[in-house]
């Protein structure tokens, strides 16, 4: 990461790398909270839109018209090459808005950039007739709406203030889930032409980045003359926060990737339909669907409150704690669920969970991050641990399935997210930081030349 190290002894450590309790951000808020929010918002939602709707159904009925009988194999691969350039993307993403200097701002402008972009591509990508232009498109759609997303996690570092980070952390949860929701119906609208589809998308997607740029505020970035030079090396780094150096940021990575991970299981659903309960194939889309919407009310509507709560409490660790030991809860049921109506009951409990959960972490992180100016950057690092699950679980499933079946899948899960729930203890809470109880929160005071 470059610049000094920071000591980790409770004695040695010069208290000017420990933020005051609710201290405000590094930089002087540009834009109103109001209208940081809304941008926050559009941004999202134009992200979580243009990669949630075709992966949840263009690809699939693009890739059958295309592949006919191949099209899950055809999916799987291209599922697979838009994860590893996801995985790339989001944290180099992340460190070039750390290092731009262009007059629209560092972060703004790459949401706009990798928005418009993204928009054009899935133009695009309607007019696709191979297997492999499907997979070059979409690995460069995942590329761009990666930096688009990894500004807007970086400008939310910047800019929104510590007392509504609670709540901007669960309006951000509930567009995650709402904003796919709205695109699929509205592509559903025109399912006559699949064409028309990813014009809809994309359409949807430019609005949302273009109300970002009109409303966020994000003043010309300054480059320091002695910034070191981008190199090979320089890149690889944009990989890596230390542990050793940044020990609670260390922490709360390990909290987010093991609690992801156990909500990840939540692929094996439709298997459970049929292998357990014996449900018909044709059945099986509803069911699933029924799911999804409870999934979304009980993430949406706990993040939300659970966000606000935070903030008036001006705590976080009993949220996360409370929503890794529910999201346990939920896979238990899930793995013993007696009948299809169980799982509906699990289903609901682990996204109680998992919104109660989400609804802190993003501002706890916040308060974790170490380098003003690689907010970017040390984002980027912590969404690998949201990248990872989607690569782990399955493998992890591939050989707890032939031994255990479903039950061994689940309450292995459920005894990942206990353990996230119960480690978030080692970071220090709003008004614990220096407290050598925890592990410390390295907030340089002169960020370093990168």
């Amino acid at each position: 990461m470059g610049g000094p190290t920071v000591s980790l002894n409770a004695s040695e450590m010069p208290s000017a790398v420990i933020p005051p309790p609710d201290s405000a951000p590094v930089g002087i808020p540009s834009t109103k909270q109001n209208r940081l929010i809304g941008g926050l918002v559009g941004t999202n939602a134009a992200g979580f839109i243009s990669l949630s709707v075709p992966q949840l159904v263009l690809l699939t009925t693009h890739l059958t018209t295309i592949a006919g009988p191949g099209a899950t194999a055809a999916f799987s691969l291209v599922s697979a090459v838009g994860g590893a350039a996801a995985l790339v993307a989001n944290p180099f993403g992340g460190r070039i808005s750390d290092r731009t200097a262009a007059r629209w701002g560092r972060r703004r402008t790459w949401i706009l950039t990798g928005g418009v972009v993204g928009a054009l591509l899935l133009l695009g990508m309607g007019f696709t007739t191979a297997v492999w232009q499907v997979a070059l498109v979409w690995a460069f759609i995942e590329i761009v709406v990666q930096f688009q997303l990894a500004a807007s996690s970086a400008l939310a570092a910047d800019q929104i203030l510590p007392e509504k980070r609670g709540s901007f952390s669960g309006i951000v949860s509930m567009v995650s889930l709402g904003g796919p929701v709205i695109g699929f119906g509205l592509v559903s609208v025109v399912s006559f032409s699949p064409v028309l589809q990813w014009t809809v998308l994309a359409v949807l997607s430019l609005l949302g980045v273009i109300l970002a740029f009109v409303l966020v505020r994000d003043p010309q970035h300054q480059r320091d003359p002695g910034q070191a030079r981008f190199t090979f090396g320089l890149f690889i780094r944009s990989y890596w926060v230390s542990p050793r150096r940044h020990p609670a940021f260390g922490w709360a990575w390990f909290v987010r990737l093991l609690i992801t991970a156990a909500w990840s299981s939540d692929i094996y659903f439709a298997s459970v339909f049929t292998t357990r309960f014996n449900v018909a194939s044709k059945d099986v889309t509803g069911d699933v669907f029924i799911l999804t919407l409870i999934g979304i009310v009980c993430v949406a509507v706990t993040a939300v409150i659970t966000g606000t709560v935070s903030d008036r409490v001006h705590r976080q660790k009993p949220f996360i704690f409370a929503g890794g030991i529910l999201l346990a809860i939920g896979l238990l049921l899930l793995a013993f669920a007696p009948s299809p109506i169980w799982e509906y009951v699990s289903a609901a409990v682990m996204s109680l969970g998992y919104g109660t959960f989400l609804a802190t972490d993003f501002a706890m992180c916040i308060r974790v991050l170490p380098n003003p100016e690689t907010f970017g950057k040390d984002f980027g690092v912590l969404n690998i641990a949201n990248t990872l699950p989607g690569l782990l679980v399955p493998s992890i499933a591939l050989v707890l399935l032939p031994i255990g079946g479903f039950v061994t899948l689940f309450i292995s899960m459920a005894v990942l997210a206990v353990i996230g729930a119960v480690i978030v203890a080692r970071i220090p809470d709003i008004g614990q930081e220096g407290d050598p109880r925890f592990a410390f929160i390295t907030r340089l005071d002169k960020p370093a030349k990168v």
